[in-house]
Parts: structure tokens; sequence; C-alpha cells
């Protein structure tokens, strides 16, 4: 099993993924110690990240996991808004993404997805999609009363497009991402100046933060191979 993981991630993988999971078990055990639901979806985060970096669909799996956790965590601090991004557009888009990565394998290897692109066209009209979206989910924040509630709206806008460019197979998904995980660090720091615990989900997303950019890179590469 050890060998089998070594030789499909590199090394540079392989630390990558050490490194982050040692910082979010550090950053839970110095910060939180109590939530443990929030280190189980850490962990989960980090790993499919790795995965979707190869763009294996097992990450795609694991985001639906990680969407129920995280979606509980936010219900928790009465983050509506992300607890319904989550639930409610992140997890569903997760099993699509999931299909649509199962129909296009590179070369029969459903290990990795065939990269795609989207047209000047598509990405118009995906902007306009998210523009909807956001208004749509600023009146139903607002709704609910939903804590810091322009980052929260911000965080489903990223969340739209990231969500949208993962079902459609392109590498920018990776740049929407870290968007999101920028918007979500500031969320993230505003929750932990009323609890010091929330430190821990502020590291957990800037571990996000470095490993959506490698993502980037990595399907960049792939990208290159798969036309050659």
């Amino acid at each position: 099993m050890i060998k089998r993981i070594k030789e499909y991630f590199s090394k540079s993988e392989i630390m990558l993924w050490s490194i982050s999971t040692l910082l979010v078990l550090t950053s839970f055990f110095v910060f939180d110690r109590s939530s443990y639901l929030t280190l189980c979806a850490s962990l989960i985060g980090v790993t499919y990240l790795i995965f979707n970096a190869k763009g294996n669909p097992v990450g795609q799996v694991l985001v639906i996991i990680f969407s129920l956790l995280y979606g509980i965590i936010s219900y928790k601090f009465s983050y509506f808004g992300e607890m319904v991004t989550y639930l409610g557009m992140t997890m569903p888009m997760a099993v699509f993404a999931l299909i649509s990565w199962l129909r296009n394998p590179f070369n029969g290897n459903r290990a990795e997805v065939r990269v795609n692109s989207i047209s000047k066209s598509e990405t118009v009209f995906m902007f306009v999609l998210a523009t909807i979206v956001t208004i749509v989910f600023y009146f139903i924040l607002q709704m609910f009363h939903t804590a810091n509630i322009i980052p929260s709206t911000l965080s489903v806008t990223t969340s739209f497009i990231a969500v949208y460019l993962t079902f459609r197979r392109s590498p920018f998904y990776a740049i929407a991402y870290s968007a999101n995980d920028i918007v979500l660090i500031i969320l993230w720091i505003m929750a932990s100046i009323t609890d010091t615990r929330y430190i821990s989900v502020v590291v957990c997303f800037a571990v996000f933060l470095v490993n959506d950019i490698y993502s980037f890179f990595s399907w960049q590469k792939m990208k290159k191979r798969q036309a050659a």
C-alpha cells in the first residue's frame, strides 16, 4: 500500500500533504483541542486537495464528505452563508463533478481526468450565472441574519465559480478556489476574534490556499502532457 502511494504521488506531493497535515494537527492541538469534527474536516480537506491536484475522482468523493462536515461547522458559528453554500451548492456540484470526471478519463485511465478548456462565450455565461447566484444568495443570507454578510456573499461567488470550473474540468478551478480560500481566511479570522478555537480553521484554509495554488500548476502540466 505504502509502495503504491509512493509510486503514484511525487516526493513533492507527499511532502506537501505531510506538511499540510502537520500544520493542521499542530494548530488543532494548540488552539482547539475539542472540536474533533473540525479536525476531521481539515484532514479530509488536505487529502482531497492532493487527489484533486492529480485529477483523481477520489478527490471529488472526499469533497462531498468535506462539504457535509464544513456545513455543520459553519452552522455552529451562524455562518449560514457557508452552510448553505457548501450543503446546497458545493456538495451537489461535487456529485456532478465526480460524474463528469468519471465520464472523461484520460486515455481510459480513471485515476486521471481529461483536462478541458472553456470558451470565451462560456466564460461570460459563467460570470453571468455567478452574478445571479450572488444576488439571490445575498438576500437569502440577509434573511438568515448571517454573520459578516459581505465576505460571506463573496464566498458564495468564488465558490460557485470554483465548482463550475471543477465540473467543466478547467485548470482555473484551482485559481477560483484560491480566491475562495482568501475570503474564508478573512471570515474565520473574524470568527477567531470571538473564539480562539477557530484559529485552527484559519490555518486550515491557509494550508488549502497553498495546495490550491499547487493544484493549478499541476493541472497546467497535466494539460501540456495530455496535449502532447
